[in-house]
């Protein structure tokens, strides 16, 4: 038999106390409008505090002046809020009486949407035979692919497969890997350096949306003298441009490093 309480009827400290009384398997809470609760309605206020927001007027920095022939991108895809529990979202499984963790990606970064990323004019940093790199998780992949073709690329496979020897819930199978797609406009630049760069990478996953050093150390091999840059990058690479809000002092120097040239 399930009890049900109403939190318009009841106030957080005699909530606190009912579900003392009470088994987890035997509580189920409804709002004011008889909707069952989960952890979205609960934690809503926690996850409005803890999203990133974009502290630039627009949306990014200013795109350097020099063109590339290699652009590497892990562009902050945007979940629409979709937070991660520890446990189950769902009011049959869900108990209030228990703090449960959140993790969101719009709390590591800003995440903006696929169509606002499409106005980031990046065929302008693009030399006319360029690749474009570009990581893509599994539900945006036929954003990325529209994301590339906006930004003035031809799509034309998957560069690299990470096994994150780990996985993540999915609606349909387990998620293990994420794909780093590879974009054309023109030719491949040349000279050509390694040919025999494996696609599969095995490594284990660090930290949120860090990526695997190994992969921009195949592409650095694959294209050795090409100039190269980094899109939405955490940090500076040694031999790489870079470009995004976390690398704002970075951007800034390399701006006048060029600009002395």
């Amino acid at each position: 038999m399930h009890t049900i309480i109403s939190t318009r009827q009841m106030k957080q400290t005699q909530i606190d106390i009912f579900v003392k009384d009470l088994k987890s398997s035997e509580l189920e809470t409804v709002d004011e409008n008889g909707c069952k609760i989960t952890g979205y309605t609960i934690y809503n206020a926690e996850q409005q505090r803890r999203t990133k927001r974009n502290d630039l007027p627009s949306l990014y920095p200013d795109l350097p002046e020099k063109k590339f022939d290699i652009i590497y991108a892990d562009p902050p895809w945007d979940y629409n809020g979709k937070m991660q529990f520890d446990k189950s979202g769902r009011a049959e499984n869900f108990d209030i009486s228990k703090k449960i963790f959140i993790s969101s990606a719009n709390f590591k970064y800003p995440t903006p949407k696929t169509a606002d990323m499409m106005k980031i004019p990046i065929h302008e940093i693009a030399n006319d035979d360029c690749l474009l790199f570009m990581w893509a998780t599994s539900p945006h992949l036929e954003q990325a692919i529209e994301l590339g073709k906006e930004w003035g690329f031809e799509y034309r496979t998957v560069a690299f497969i990470w096994d994150k020897m780990n996985h993540n819930p999915g609606q349909y199978t387990l998620s293990n890997c994420e794909l780093c797609l590879v974009f054309k406009r023109g030719r491949i630049p040349s000279p050509r350096g390694a040919r025999n760069i494996q696609q599969l990478v095995r490594s284990p996953r660090g930290k949120h949306s860090e990526k695997p050093k190994e992969v921009l150390d195949a592409i650095e091999k694959m294209f050795p003298t090409q100039d190269r840059i980094e899109l939405f990058a955490r940090k500076k690479p040694k031999g790489w441009s870079v470009w995004g809000l976390d690398v704002r002092e970075e951007y800034a120097k390399q701006t006048l490093e060029q600009e002395a040239f």
